[in-house]
């Protein structure tokens, strides 16, 4: 039976870890992955749903509509930003690390200054429960099933809607796009928005299990970054594996030597994937189909 309960502890930890994975990449793999822009304020549009969600919560909204208000601020900050300043630093990579480290360093001082150290949370919802000995949160599962129902719709909107198509074409061929009558501004501005709400439904859908600091969103910004590296510039084809791997990999040394051992094995496999597959995994996948 220790042996059952061992394997079951692992499951969990794993699913937890691809969640966490694939929850914190999303945005990024939509404003990186797709739009190349290097975001580097991707923690803070997390840290914006998180308190968003968590203020919400605390004023009575429900949790899920605090989630989704958290998500939609983010996505409304974001479409500011890029409107403000992304937009004048396309095809300019190194000025947009410049300045999406600015806009981190701004939104994680002033919040400090404005909020002070902390904020309190709302508690972990729905309990827990137990398998032998050993008890765990359920909360934990719902984000498992929200990870993938979030892949699940992003598919959707990205391969079988209108602005999918549009923000495909734009991204991907901007001139010609233009050039048959496509807003393209618009575009822009939708895809970043979207991007950064992504991450805010992140920052909101974890605000019950962390403390709410200015600085959580570092929490999530490194483990964001290797699981889109990885994954390639697919979004779809390449972030559930990419968080499967990466979270495997991490609850496997986690479980046996602690987290500090999970971290370190998380680096060392995206070192070695990226050594083996420099486009990522969804670069493999489209060189085998072809």
């Amino acid at each position: 039976m220790d042996v059952l309960y061992g394997a079951f502890t692992f499951l969990y930890q794993a699913g937890d870890a691809f969640a966490f994975l694939v929850l914190s990449a999303c945005g990024l793999a939509v404003i990186f992955g797709m739009m190349g822009v290097i975001n580097l304020a991707h923690g803070e549009f997390i840290l914006c749903g998180a308190y968003v969600s968590a203020s919400a919560a605390r004023l009575g909204l429900p949790l899920p509509l605090a989630i989704l208000l958290g998500a939609l601020v983010s996505g409304l900050v974001g479409m500011a930003l890029e409107r403000i300043v992304i937009r004048h630093l396309y095809d300019r990579p190194l000025d947009t690390i410049v300045a999406t480290w600015g806009i981190s360093m701004i939104a994680t001082q002033g919040t400090l200054i404005l909020l002070g150290s902390s904020m309190p949370g709302t508690g972990t919802p729905f309990g827990s429960f137990a398998v032998g000995p050993y008890t765990y949160s359920v909360y934990r599962l719902v984000l498992v099933g929200a990870a993938l129902l979030l892949l699940l719709c992003l598919w959707l909107l990205f391969t079988k809607t209108r602005f999918g198509t549009l923000a495909r074409a734009t991204i991907q061929v901007p001139h010609i796009a233009e050039a048959l009558g496509v807003n393209t501004n618009l575009v822009y501005a939708l895809t970043f928005g979207l991007g950064a709400a992504l991450a805010g439904l992140a920052g909101g859908l974890y605000a019950p299990t962390m403390t709410l600091v200015p600085t959580m969103g570092s929490a999530f910004v490194v483990e964001a970054f290797v699981t889109v590296v990885v994954g390639g510039a697919d979004v779809f084809l390449g972030t559930a594996p990419a968080a499967a791997i990466l979270g495997i990999v991490k609850a496997a040394l986690t479980s046996w030597q602690g987290q500090l051992f999970g971290q370190i094995g998380l680096l060392v496999a995206v070192i070695v994937v990226i050594r083996v597959l420099p486009r990522g995994i969804s670069g493999f996948i489209l060189r085998e189909r072809a």
